[in-house]
């Protein structure tokens, strides 16, 4: 710390010293004038204009240091100087004493603080360079955060120091009027009647609605900023058109219509978007035929003896695939959502404007629209990927034979659930993946367990690998791996890219409308799922967080009913329970948080594990392995999260997703019967381990005394 910093720090803790120990901060108060009314109300006659700049300057001080006081001392300006004049003297000097303590900060704090956070702040200040005097504005007229904090706050943002004054001088000026009004109002009392006086309530019910009142106005104008360049229509065809016939699409409008409300649904392509027609639905059921052929391998083990080497039919595997979707799609059906009272159209459509969607050349005007046009598969600009035969998850449907060779980019739930089921059909399955583990979000223990249910299934997975280009060579094509700095080829027939999913954005007017995008080209939305216009929501892939259907779901429910009914009652979206499953061999599933999150957010907790090895009804079936792992804090049975690996875990995550969201703890699950023999009885035997760790010693110590007593009665 350089001399003038160290030098305005002296200064400042001095002032501070002095302020507490000569108690000053006790003459202060609307009780000390009270007592000296008179005295101060001679010596101001006397010396008003010295009286006057010891006040300014007081508050002033009070305000720059953030001393405790200062609506004390607003209050006790206006008893004492009367409205108006309290009112020069106190908007003035609170401004300044604001900017002296923001230029304090900006002095002090923000080289150290740039240095330290740099990176995370680059978002905070484009967003302070965009709108930086409609938030400072913002949190002047309603006192969200106390002012000091503002004051300290802003001053490590670019915001220009004249900004940050007349802003301020601006903002503050309402809500000083209020308390001067109050002051004014709290010197008349010289009696118990005079607390219910009229203007005493008037002033105190201005007190207690003025930030309800500027937060009605701030959102006024917002609201007319955003929609300035927009024609809002007088009237409306529809209340909510959804973009994007996938899982949150879908629920949105099936919430719409069955509230009576005018929906329209707007697919591109085909109803059910892709979890019904390229993910969820076609994987599963390609993981059931790789799981059907490894029963059958397993089948000596259970003294079924088969003859010769069964033979997979990949074009009848692909055609089961698409009569599986052919068999759920009805659910997500064009007649289906027609029959509920929704209209469905088939087309590409266009925002025009906030309320305006134009789809096969016809402008449709809605109250609300919400975008739930999911995401697609990520493929990298690596050189040569696209000049080999690269699949995604999108496109892998379309083979009609085997590759004998199938190169997997990606480690994570999609590119682990491919490579083990094609492996199991008879592909040659070599999966790459950059980091040093599988499934990055879980933990090490899970990861694994899927690893070596990988390598079982004959994928060779390569940790710590990074593919640098993809090239020809005598007919063969070759990737060529980096590892540790060291060159690795391989040649391959396919290439599936697995490597996340990139939310669709453009093409339908977003970039025209001006709607913000996140870091990650997600749209940006609210805790209510409202985009930079109110009346346009996002769910789903393109604004995540989560790439899950049902979260997608999730989000479908409360877009619609704060579109429909947000004028009386706004619903945040709640994520705080949120499962998923990854369905390789052995299943991963997981809802709130594992180990590794627990510790990156500091968290002290106990883990209660239980091999299902130990399981009667898994021994029994011959999936005797796996665990369930369970974190709660140190002595307390509240479930924090819950992991299962092994044979059916998704479906065993049920029960520990109904307990948190609904607040049961271990106990509960402890005390509630279950089936034997069954695989749920895993969840009780968990909780089983959690008591065990949590017995009441000292009293398991004096039952055992009684019981001894007992005996030799």
């Amino acid at each position: 710390m350089n001399t003038k910093k160290l030098a305005i720090l002296g200064i400042i803790v001095a002032i501070v010293a002095i302020w507490f120990g000569f108690d000053l901060h006790t003459h202060f108060t609307l009780e000390n004038a009270k007592q000296q009314q008179a005295a101060l109300n001679e010596v101001i006659e006397q010396n008003w204009l010295t009286a006057s700049l010891i006040y300014f300057f007081a508050y002033i001080t009070i305000t720059a240091l953030s001393l405790p006081g200062a609506a004390i001392t607003t209050l006790l300006g206006a008893a004492l100087f009367g409205f108006w004049w309290s009112l020069l003297l106190v908007s003035f000097a609170s401004t300044i004493g604001a900017t002296i303590a923001f230029l304090v900060s900006r002095f002090m704090l923000r080289d150290w603080v740039t240095d330290k956070f740099g990176s995370k702040l680059d978002s905070i200040n484009k967003g302070i360079e965009k709108d930086g005097a409609f938030y400072l504005l913002t949190l002047r007229l309603i006192p969200v955060f106390p002012f000091f904090l503002i004051n300290l706050l802003m001053g490590l943002t670019p915001l220009k120091t004249s900004r940050f004054y007349l802003i301020s001088q601006l903002g503050m000026l309402p809500g000083t009027m209020v308390y001067l009004n109050a002051g004014t109002q709290l010197a008349q009392i010289d009696s118990l009647a005079g607390i219910i006086s009229p203007g005493i309530l008037i002033s105190l019910v201005l007190l207690g609605i003025f930030p309800l009142i500027a937060k009605f106005a701030i959102d006024t104008v917002n609201r007319r900023r955003i929609y300035s360049r927009w024609k809002k229509p007088a009237s409306f065809d529809r209340n909510v058109i959804a973009i994007g016939a996938g899982a949150g699409g879908l629920v949105t409008t099936y919430i719409g219509a069955a509230v009576k409300a005018k929906v329209t649904i707007i697919e591109k392509h085909l109803m059910g978007g892709d979890c019904l027609n390229t993910g969820c639905v076609p994987s599963k059921a390609l993981i059931r035929s790789g799981h059907a052929l490894k029963e059958i391998q397993r089948a000596n083990e259970f003294g079924i003896k088969i003859d010769g080497k069964p033979e997979v039919d990949f074009p009848e595997v692909m055609s089961r695939i698409k009569n599986v979707i052919a068999k759920i799609e009805p659910h997500d059906s064009v007649e289906r959502y027609t029959s509920l009272g929704a209209e469905c159209l088939i087309g590409e459509a266009k925002i025009l404007s906030p309320w305006e969607v134009e789809i096969n050349g016809k402008v449709l005007t809605t109250k609300n629209i919400v975008i739930a046009t999911g995401a697609r598969p990520l493929v990298p600009g690596i050189p040569g990927l696209k000049d080999v035969n690269y699949l995604t998850s999108d496109t892998i449907w379309s083979l009609d034979a085997l590759p004998p060779r199938l190169l997997v980019m990606g480690g994570g739930p999609i590119g682990c659930e491919l490579a083990q089921s094609f492996a199991r059909l008879g592909s040659e399955v070599t999966l790459v993946e950059m980091a040093d583990q599988l499934l990055i979000r879980e933990d090490a223990d899970v990861a694994e367990l899927v690893y070596k249910g990988l390598i079982e299934d004959g994928v060779n997975v390569l940790l710590g690998h990074k593919a640098t280009e993809f090239s020809h060579d005598n007919g063969q094509q070759i990737a060529t791996l980096d590892h540790n700095g060291q060159t690795i080829n391989i040649e391959f027939d396919a290439v599936m890219v697995a490597l996340g999913r990139a939310a669709n954005v453009t093409g339908f007017g977003l970039e025209e409308l001006g709607v913000e995008l996140t870091e990650r080209k997600t749209v940006k939305v609210n805790e209510y799922l409202e985009t930079t216009y109110p009346n346009i929501f996002a769910v789903g892939d393109v604004c995540g967080p989560f790439q899950l259907t049902h979260a997608a779901g999730h989000q479908g429910w409360y877009a619609a009913v704060n579109a429909l009914f947000g004028t009386f009652k706004k619903f945040k979206a709640d994520y705080s329970v949120m499962p998923a499953a990854t369905y390789t061999a052995p299943e991963v599933a997981r809802v709130g948080i594992n180990e590794k999150e627990a510790k990156a957010q500091g968290i002290d907790y106990e883990v209660a594990l239980y091999g299902i090895d130990d399981l009667d009804r898994a021994i029994a079936d011959g999936e005797d392995h796996g665990f369930i792992k369970v974190l709660t804090p140190k002595g307390k049975d509240k479930i924090l999260g819950a992991t299962i690996v092994g044979s059916h875990a998704g479906d065993l995550l049920a029960e520990f997703t109904l307990a948190m969201r609904h607040g049961l703890g271990l106990n509960k699950i402890l005390g509630t019967v279950h089936p034997y023999p069954t695989m749920s009885e895993a969840t009780k035997y968990t909780a089983g381990i959690w008591k065990q760790k949590n017995a009441p010693k000292r009293l398991l110590e004096w039952v055992e005394k009684y019981h001894t007593w007992q005996r030799n009665r």
